[in-house]
């Protein structure tokens, strides 16, 4: 009994320190960047009822500033009910893996492959109050437009997995400008008071379910799923890493 105890007191004391992380986090992106958020299509309220937060267009680990666009609800909410995968070599690194194992209530390290790091994070998925969020490219960006290893950036079918697995609620698509203007991989450090933009719009995970189902079936929703965020990537995310015209 005191060990429950004691647990549901880490638990506790977990989610107020991740939610004062992200505030923090959010504060300071907004003194030292200038992140601008659009919505894609008029909603009374976007941020409600949300199961996965996607970010498309991976290009820096120096995303979080994005959070300067949240609400503070919805950092209480990945305090309390996010799940996060982060690849397990960032999550070993000394200061920077300390760091995103405080960005959310629960953080899975993963590995590239399909085993048993992935099976655990999508045993999460089952929990109705989770939410979920996700990098669907899996890796980053280089500034030459490839990954580390110089493959085309291509969204996993992982994320197909976790929409199928819930059975309601929204899936809110954050298309980012890319931050190689603020801090590319192997950067010593970034640069500050630059603009970071996003556009988004949150999607109907039932609707959209049915969608992908109808235009390949059962054994082809990961490809409809794959090829339908990969195209909704490229017409919405804004335009790449802006120029000094655009006062970024």
């Amino acid at each position: 009994m005191r060990c429950l105890a004691a647990r549901c007191y880490t638990l506790r004391m977990r989610r107020y320190i991740v939610f004062l992380l992200l505030l923090t986090v959010k504060m300071i992106s907004r003194v030292l960047f200038r992140v601008r958020l659009s919505w894609l299509h008029d909603e009374h309220d976007p941020w409600a009822n949300l199961r996965v937060l996607a970010v498309l267009n991976h290009t820096s680990l120096f995303e979080p500033i994005f959070v300067a666009a949240a609400p503070n609800r919805l950092l209480w909410q990945i305090a309390t009910h996010g799940v996060i995968p982060v690849a397990d070599k960032t999550a070993r690194r000394p200061l920077v893996g300390q760091f995103f194992r405080l960005v959310a209530h629960d953080v899975v390290p993963i590995t590239r492959e399909r085993d048993d790091t992935w099976a655990l994070f999508l045993s999460r998925v089952q929990d109705p109050h989770t939410l979920i969020v996700i990098l669907p490219e899996g890796r980053m960006k280089r500034p030459g437009g490839r990954d580390a290893h110089g493959n085309p950036m291509t969204v996993r079918g992982g994320v197909a997995d976790i929409l199928a697995g819930i059975p309601e609620g929204k899936l809110l698509i954050a298309y980012s400008q890319g931050l190689h203007h603020i801090h590319a991989p192997g950067d010593p450090l970034p640069r500050l008071f630059r603009k970071a933009r996003l556009r988004a719009e949150t999607l109907d995970i039932p609707t959209y379910r049915a969608q992908m189902l109808a235009r390949h079936g059962q054994d082809g929703f990961k490809r409809a799923v794959v090829e339908d965020l990969m195209r909704r990537r490229d017409e919405c995310c804004p335009e790449d890493d802006c120029g000094p015209e655009e006062g970024c």
